[in-house]
């Protein structure tokens, strides 16, 4: 989720009250701004705030903190030097990295994810910036509850800073560490049976959370040398050509964000660029990449809906669908046109999931053929493109 493009949602604090917060960055002014910001949240305390890694780890070893916002650039100790160390101080705190809108801010907060960050939220250059920039403030707010939710998961019910067992951080999504437990009821999901035959593409949307769980399945699934799979992930612009270079790393396959006209090639991964919607259309006998600026739906841009409604036209039933963590329902609708075209959709379960939101609406919807843990997913895409069923 992005700047102009994201879910303008807020969620509901955590149990336990306020999320606690440090907010880390070198200048005073900016960690006013960003603690006002957040504060205007009833959910949301900032607990503490200090002006390099150094404070900020020497702060966090005396403080109770679920979640912190980190800037990168600091003197003394950078956020990039910090993020391991207070990752290794307390494993259940979340960080959020704070980077600007540049090729440079992107790559560093996609190293970032794989060093263990939780999220990132691209951060205005400047003070007047920040000021005026309300999709920034309800970003970094949406993110700081989700993040602040995980947290206390993690460390489990009734838990402290101080008495909190850490766990141990890895590079996958920090939601997979927490036990897997069956959150929603029988009565909630119900499945409905998959499509039949061999599909021709992948197709996968993600938001909150999800380049962590992109990494994961990709990772776990390798290469797809026989279809050809659409990503969308809520992300601004260079941030989704960084997150491309990262996939085809995970994937070991080609992958770049989705060019306007390129044909359709199996093998390969397609990214929707940041403000932009993806979707597929058949052009003289021949299936190509169309990307436009029409109006966001769901308030985002690039959004999974549009390219769910295109693939079920030019594909009809031979897709399969996988749902990732992310707030809202963008991807219900087009969901929903793909299962009544004969395609199949699986979503990750509400446990391992940031936020339940996207995955949840299709599950509860009934248009899922299997809901699983992130771990699982990648083994049930091998299975059904290979013709053996979910």
């Amino acid at each position: 989720m992005a700047l102009g493009q994201t879910a303008i949602r807020t969620p509901t604090a955590p149990a336990g009250g306020p999320v606690k917060v440090m907010v880390v960055d070198d200048s005073m002014v900016i960690r006013g701004l960003l603690t006002r910001a957040l504060e205007a949240d009833a959910g949301i305390k900032v607990v503490a705030s200090a002006g390099n890694g150094k404070v900020a780890l020497d702060t966090l070893a005396k403080t109770d903190v679920d979640v912190i916002v980190l800037d990168i650039e600091m003197p003394v100790m950078d956020g990039m030097t910090a993020l391991p160390q207070l990752i290794a101080s307390k494993p259940y705190v979340q960080v959020i990295m704070a980077s600007t809108l540049t090729l440079k801010g992107a790559s560093i907060s996609m190293k970032a994810l794989s060093m263990g960050a939780a999220d990132y939220v691209p951060k205005p250059t400047s003070t007047s910036q920040i000021h005026g920039a309300e999709d920034f403030k309800s970003e970094l707010i949406s993110k700081v509850k989700s993040w602040g939710a995980v947290s206390r998961r993690r460390r489990g019910p009734g838990a402290s800073a101080s008495s909190a067992v850490p766990s141990t951080h890895a590079a996958a999504p920090a939601a997979t560490a927490v036990t897997p437990r069956k959150l929603y009821t029988q009565a909630d999901v119900k499945l409905r049976p998959a499509g039949t035959g061999k599909p021709e593409c992948l197709v996968i949307g993600s938001s909150t959370g999800g380049p962590q769980a992109l990494f994961k399945v990709f990772q776990m699934l390798g290469g797809v040398p026989n279809l050809p799979v659409f990503v969308t992930q809520h992300m601004p612009a260079t941030f989704t050509t960084i997150l491309a270079e990262h996939l085809a790393g995970a994937s070991r396959m080609p992958a770049a964000e989705a060019k306007d006209g390129e044909p359709v090639t199996n093998g390969r991964i397609y990214v929707a660029p940041g403000d932009f919607h993806m979707t597929v259309a058949l052009e003289s006998n021949r299936k190509v990449l169309r990307i436009n600026k029409n109006p966001p739906e769901n308030f985002c841009r690039p959004a999974v809906d549009p390219m769910l409604r295109s693939i079920a036209k030019v594909y009809g039933g031979k897709v399969l669908f996988v749902m990732l963590t992310g707030m809202g329902q963008d991807g219900l609708k087009g969901a929903r046109e793909l299962t009544e075209a004969g395609g199949t959709v699986i979503a990750q379960d509400e446990a391992t999931s940031v936020v339940w939101g996207m995955p949840g609406a299709v599950a509860t919807a009934g248009l899922c053929s299997a809901v699983l843990p992130l771990s699982d997913i990648a083994s049930c895409i091998r299975k059904f493109i290979s013709g053996t069923g979910i």
